[in-house]
């Protein structure tokens, strides 16, 4: 009877001796079915660590190139382990037995699904994590750029506060300035108010009012002059201390930074995602948890498969083959007599009752 390849390499996949699987027909059907699961679960695995590492390795020339490495090695090896965890299990027990057996099985293949599924979520809501990313960066900046002004007002505190002292006088004697000018142009024309002696004429009060804008414009020239030499010397400082270079991140930087971050930043964004409150998160946690659990069962699937079938004949030939073989292995002067007389025990049997194959003696009577 010929087999196709594909259907042969599935049956490779499985971990089941092809020589048991092609012995019994009704068991191709199951180590099909098993070994292209398998198959899958390491082509999805080495999407996901290939996927993964490219972030690890982002800007660099060759990320592509190791990302391929370690996508092969990644999905050889789960192939492998998957192989070995399906083929360890051994159809000898029943009901809750069997489940106790392959339990450290389905632990560590859910462990399996969740380091496989977790890259493959952040290819699919990459869109999702860019906005993430996004408010992140632009919040980190903005707690950046107050965290560097306050250190520099905490730093030079006694220059900031001679500015606002200096400022404050100019503003007042500026304005005082504006009003006595005002009122000096009034009474040289006459003008009779509250503060004006409304005599025309260069006379005492507007002599008087004078030497008080000439004083007081003294003062505010002064003032102005030590604001400029002040202010000249607190940009310097801020140039020195990186404050004139510390502003917000643009649009163009935003997007670029968020395209070029790392796996643990996308990683962190992802759970930001399954943990916020809104609407849209919700959904997006939603959809992470079935992936995850499509995962999970995807990769349990084989084993799940093993588990709630029933015992084959391959699994028997099996184990009655490695029977043999301890036996013979333990106590080698019964080779010869287990070669002459095979005995299989049938499913659900105990182990002491045996079942003979008698063969006709040659011996003579």
């Amino acid at each position: 009877m010929s087999f196709s390849r594909l259907q042969r390499f599935f049956w490779i996949c499985a971990g089941t001796p092809l020589v048991m699987i092609e012995k019994y027909p009704t068991e191709h059907s199951k180590y099909t079915g098993i070994g292209a699961t398998i198959l899958f679960t390491a082509l999805f695995a080495g999407l996901s660590g290939g996927y993964a590492l490219y972030f690890v390795f982002a800007g660099s020339p060759y990320a592509g190139l190791w990302s391929l490495l370690f996508g092969l090695i990644w999905g050889m090896a789960i192939f492998n382990l998957d192989r070995y965890i399906v083929s360890s299990i051994k159809k000898s027990s029943k009901g809750l037995k069997q489940f106790y057996q392959a339990s450290p099985r389905l632990v560590f293949a859910v462990l399996i699904a969740i380091v496989i599924a977790r890259p493959l979520e952040l290819k699919i809501f990459d869109k999702e994590i860019h906005e993430q990313l996004r408010a992140r960066y632009l919040s980190d900046q903005k707690e950046r750029i107050a965290k560097v002004q306050d250190s520099f007002r905490e730093k030079y505190s006694l220059e900031l506060a001679q500015i606002k002292k200096y400022q404050e006088e100019y503003d007042r004697l500026s304005s005082e300035v504006g009003h006595l000018r005002e009122e000096l142009k009034l009474e040289v024309f006459g003008s009779r108010t509250t503060t004006t002696s409304g005599v025309a004429g260069y006379g005492t009060y507007a002599k008087n009012k004078e030497q008080v804008v000439m004083a007081k414009q003294a003062r505010v020239e002064f003032l102005a002059s030590q604001l400029t030499g002040l202010q000249e010397f607190m940009n310097r400082q801020k140039t020195a201390e990186g404050i004139n270079n510390s502003m917000m991140l643009s649009d163009d930087l935003l997007d670029r930074k968020a395209s070029q971050a790392g796996f643990a930043d996308r990683n962190w964004a992802l759970g930001e995602l399954t943990h916020s409150s809104n609407d849209v998160s919700r959904s997006s946690a939603n959809a992470i948890y079935f992936i995850t659990l499509l995962f999970i069962a995807f990769e349990c699937a084989p084993l799940i498969v093993k588990l709630l079938s029933d015992i084959g004949p391959s699994d028997v030939d099996i184990r009655e083959s490695e029977s043999r073989i301890i036996a013979r292995l333990v106590d080698p002067a019964s080779g010869s007599e287990n070669a002459a007389v095979r005995e299989y025990r049938t499913p659900g049997m105990k182990p002491g009752v045996r079942r003979s194959r008698k063969y006709p003696s040659n011996r003579r009577r």
